[in-house]
């Protein structure tokens, strides 16, 4: 056995299935799940006739690199959503089947397994692939706090030196799972100065990018941020993306690292030995929804309306801050997350997924301690009947909020 499995905690749903066994919800009201981030609106039409109008692409085995015609949509997709003057398709695009698998895979690439001492740096709270992706490689994580007093940016300040010189990858996520907060590019300056000092490679997750409340103002990725700062080329940056949140396809396991050619020469040569090649049906139907933005826009709609629906209903008994992107709300509750959780649980049906579960003991504390992940991801409907729910369950004297 691979020794440095037993290094990996539980998934965070697993230590909710561990809270929530024995308890029974009331029977005469039926469960909502707002713990998980799957996204439920229905996969549009466009895509699932593009899938099926595909199936003769199951005759043949796919391409590690992928199907040119779909590096091609991708790299345009990229250029006009970030506004950037040119994606090189051939070597600065790599399909991927979603983006956690390339979350994952891509520190099996970029990490010397023999260097014993190199960090991974992480946000903290933060998506548990990148602690796993870390430990398997070889590497640790070192985890930078993100705390409600900081408007939940990382504390990149209180990250010593040494840690920085043994750093070899960082991980970011922009819009952030859990808290919605979107990086400024004050901070990517920071952090790609960063890396140009130490040698290190950032590793950009955005597969939250394409749910944001204001048309006119999507936000900033990492690849504009380059641009800006004049790294065209996009040294030392991979960036991953998906159709899952934004096309509501989780199934179809779709997505991409786009960024510097020479990570990802060496994160395909990894892949074509991994055997992770996309099937061509589905990359030919990918084509599709990357070259359709009308279904993303109605995709954002629904979460603005829900959104609204809940904030007005919750807020008054459970103090929430509205997320910049994402579909998260990151509340303060009293008391101890998990029992929150589990109370709301047993009285009302709701699932919602304690903080302390997303996040690890760092520099004196658990930034997760405390809140609660609320993903709105179901119906309008639903959203709403969850808020009158939590509203009902905190005015009654159930563990209340906390201020931020």
């Amino acid at each position: 056995m691979n020794p440095r499995l037993k290094f990996l905690q539980p998934y965070p749903f697993e230590k909710l299935r561990a809270l929530m066994a024995g308890v029974a919800p009331p029977a005469d009201l039926a469960p909502i799940n707002l713990s998980i981030g799957e996204p439920q609106h229905p996969t549009p039409a466009f895509l699932t006739q593009a899938v099926t109008a595909n199936l003769a692409g199951l005759a043949r085995y796919p391409l590690t690199k992928g199907l040119p015609e779909l590096r091609q949509a991708i790299a345009a997709w990229l250029e006009r959503r970030h506004g950037l003057a040119r994606v090189d398709p051939e070597t600065q695009v790599l399909p991927t089947m979603g983006s956690r698998e390339a979350l994952f895979a891509i520190a099996q690439s970029l990490l010397d397994p023999l260097e014993h001492d190199a960090l991974v740096l992480c946000p903290n709270p933060f998506y548990q692939i990148y602690e796993g992706a870390a430990l398997l490689a070889g590497a640790r994580p070192f985890f930078v706090n993100a705390t409600a007093d900081r408007g939940f940016a990382p504390d990149w300040n209180h990250v010593p030196e040494t840690a920085w010189k043994r750093a070899r990858l960082a991980y970011v996520c922009s819009p952030n799972n859990p808290n919605g907060r979107v990086m400024p590019l004050a901070e990517w300056a920071r952090l790609f100065e960063r890396a140009d000092r130490h040698g290190f490679t950032i590793i950009s997750d955005e597969c939250y990018g394409e749910i944001y409340f204001d048309e006119s103002a999507p936000p900033l990725g990492a690849m504009a941020a380059a641009k800006a700062l004049g790294r065209e080329n996009f040294e030392r940056l991979v960036v991953m993306g998906s159709l899952s949140k934004r096309s509501n396809a989780p199934g179809l396991r779709s997505g991409f690292a786009a960024g510097d050619a020479k990570c990802l020469a060496d994160f395909a040569l990894y892949r074509t030995y991994h055997g992770s090649a996309m099937s061509n049906m589905v990359q030919l139907a990918s084509i599709t929804a990357w070259n359709d933005e009308d279904h993303v826009r109605e995709n954002r709609r629904l979460y603005r309306e829900k959104f609204d629906a809940f904030f007005g209903l919750v807020n008054p008994v459970l103090p929430l801050v509205r997320p910049e992107a994402a579909f998260y709300y990151w509340a303060t509750v009293a008391g101890d997350d998990t029992e929150f959780a589990r109370n709301l649980y047993a009285a009302t049906g709701v699932t919602v997924l304690p903080g302390s579960y997303l996040s690890r003991e760092a520099h004196g504390r658990n930034p997760g301690r405390g809140q609660v992940r609320i993903a709105l991801v179901s119906t309008v409907d639903e959203a709403r009947e969850a808020g009158r729910r939590i509203a009902d369950f905190v005015s009654r004297g159930s563990p209340a909020a906390g201020s931020a």
